[in-house]
């Protein structure tokens, strides 16, 4: 028998499967089960076209059809038809299903399930959630009126005016305005992609907190992170545990790091790495600046740069660390890299100490400032300015610059030394093969014979050395155009002539391994560079040729 009417009906009984559900998948279990139960109230119906019974296949139901509207307190709900089971306080409805709470919040789909004592609504077959300007998209969606929570957990989307999201599973909240996504995430923006396996997403601030192993790509870097937060409409990121930002061959780690994308530059603090894997080189130390539009890199706190082009890396510290590229987007593009203070340098064949140093990759020069000292094995170059210049990462030539001082150290007492204003030092295979000395030249060195070892000490003094050697042994020494020298047996050398006036050995300051470079050692008092007492006057006028 058909019935029409428009009248309101009361439903009352428990839904324990609804009630597993919700918590099983609510975001606050420990709140559920200490908040107090809600006040269970009646569900309406305000009006269908047509209620029916059928006592038969279901007792307990009346049934709907034809612009049905149901009410429980705030919330609408309105379908094609429905079973109202007044016992349970529940219903099931059938097509065009639409709920709506407010002006702000509607659900729609083809069948729904709601029970009006645990607040839960299912619903299913091509569900959307819509609140203002997010539309939660999904095949199921569980809505928890209590807790004002919609949630999916067979796959869904949710978009906002700037971002869409996908996940397997997810959760939407109204009242918070906060979406939590998990496996398979995907946050697509116009500018980029941020894949994650655990997200939160908040639809008033567009910021993505980040969770677990994730991504974000732009087509022009890449950003990995497990914890941290990304805001999207100023792409700016605050990120945790190890993160890393790659750019262009560039990788930036550290602890924590911050990147703006749209200014494009990123710091990092804490046991930070910057690696140019094309340029062959790594930044470190606790806090690092990166400029990628402008190719800049500044560390600080524990700085070191490492060139590993070579097969053995240099490691080079300093208080400061800079590199600024010139000129890019041109063939003319070249690198400066400025370190100071405190500078000191270690590779197995190389170690120098100085206050600052510039490298300039247009010449491939290292310049060293300021109480420079450089040392190769048993050999000790100083003045007041070194510059070193490179090939392919290996010495090339050295050329220092006033009150130069070369020394090379034989065995614990006896030293060959050469001194002058200027020095240049020619390398082959790592080992200086020439040196060519000029201005107030002073020398003191051993005559070597073959297998007899040091047989005589020569002192002199000239205008212009030029000094050639071979498996670190001198092979030959030119002096001109004048020369006053004396060449002395072992047992008659001057004790005073053993040690040019301006000698220093500074072994002491030498960093001794790449852990060795941070612990800084100054000159000492005595051995800062001094003016030598030379005789401009130069008796003889001929050539002294040594082999």
């Amino acid at each position: 028998m058909l019935y029409k009417y428009s009248a309101h009906f009361l439903i009352h009984c428990p839904a324990y499967v609804i009630v597993l559900l919700s918590f099983l998948f609510s975001p606050n279990i420990g709140m559920a089960q200490t908040q107090e139960e809600p006040a269970k109230t009646k569900v309406y119906l305000l009006h269908s076209d047509v209620l029916r019974f059928n006592k038969k296949t279901n007792p307990d139901a009346q049934i709907v059809d034809g612009n049905v509207v149901f009410r429980h307190d705030s919330l609408y709900m309105y379908c094609d038809s429905a079973y109202f089971y007044s016992k349970t306080n529940s219903l099931e409805a059938f097509g065009h299903i639409k709920m709506n709470q407010g002006d702000t919040l509607f659900l729609y789909g083809k069948h729904l399930f709601y029970d009006g004592n645990s607040q839960i609504a299912m619903v299913r077959g091509d569900v959307q959630m819509i609140h203002k300007n997010t539309v939660l998209t999904t095949d199921s969606l569980n809505y928890d009126r209590v807790y004002n929570l919609g949630y999916y957990f067979d796959g869904g989307e949710l978009t906002d005016q700037d971002n869409v999201l996908t996940s397997n599973w997810g959760q939407y909240s109204p009242a918070t305005k906060v979406a939590v996504f998990n496996h398979e995430v995907h946050l697509t923006n116009p500018k980029f992609v941020l894949a994650s396996d655990t997200l939160r997403y908040s639809t008033q601030t567009k910021i993505a907190t980040i969770l677990g192993p994730s991504t974000i790509d732009n087509g022009k870097n890449h950003i990995y992170s497990e914890l941290g937060y990304y805001d999207t409409q100023v792409e700016q990121a605050h990120l945790l545990n190890r993160s890393v930002l790659y750019n262009g061959g560039k990788r930036l780690t550290g602890d924590s790091l911050f990147y703006d994308r749209k200014v494009g530059y990123g710091k990092a603090f804490n046991n930070v790495e910057m690696n140019d894997t094309i340029g062959k080189s790594l930044f470190m130390g606790n806090y690092c600046y990166y400029d990628e539009k402008r190719e800049n890199v500044m560390a600080t706190e524990r700085a070191v740069v490492v060139d590993y082009s070579q097969g053995d890396s240099l490691f080079l510290h300093a208080d400061t660390l800079r590199m600024n590229t010139y000129n890019l987007q041109t063939d003319s593009t070249y690198k400066l890299i400025r370190a100071y203070h405190k500078v000191r340098a270690y590779r197995h064949d190389l170690q120098a100490s100085c206050d600052s140093l510039v490298f300039n990759s247009k010449d491939s020069c290292m310049t060293f400032y300021k109480d420079p000292v450089v040392w190769n094995q048993n050999q000790q170059l100083l003045g007041e300015e070194i510059r070193v210049y490179m090939n392919d990462s290996t010495i090339d030539w050295a050329h220092i610059i006033n009150q130069a001082l070369a020394v090379e150290k034989k065995d614990s007492i006896h030293y060959n030394q050469v001194s002058g204003k200027e020095m240049k030092a020619f390398f082959q295979q790592k080992q200086i093969r020439r040196s060519l000395v000029t201005g107030n030249v002073h020398v003191a060195f051993y005559l070597e014979e073959k297998n007899k070892g040091i047989i005589a000490f020569n002192s002199s003094e000239t205008s212009i050395l030029d000094l050639y050697l071979k498996d670190r042994k001198l092979e030959k020494a030119v002096m001109k155009p004048q020369t006053n020298g004396t060449t002395y047996p072992m047992d008659q050398i001057p004790e005073e002539k053993r040690l040019l006036s301006n000698f220093v050995w500074l072994d002491y300051m030498r960093p001794k391994s790449k852990e060795d470079i941070f612990n800084w050692v100054g000159k000492k008092a005595t051995d800062i560079l001094k003016q030598s007492k030379r005789s401009n006057k130069i008796p003889t006028n001929h050539q002294i040729i040594l082999k």
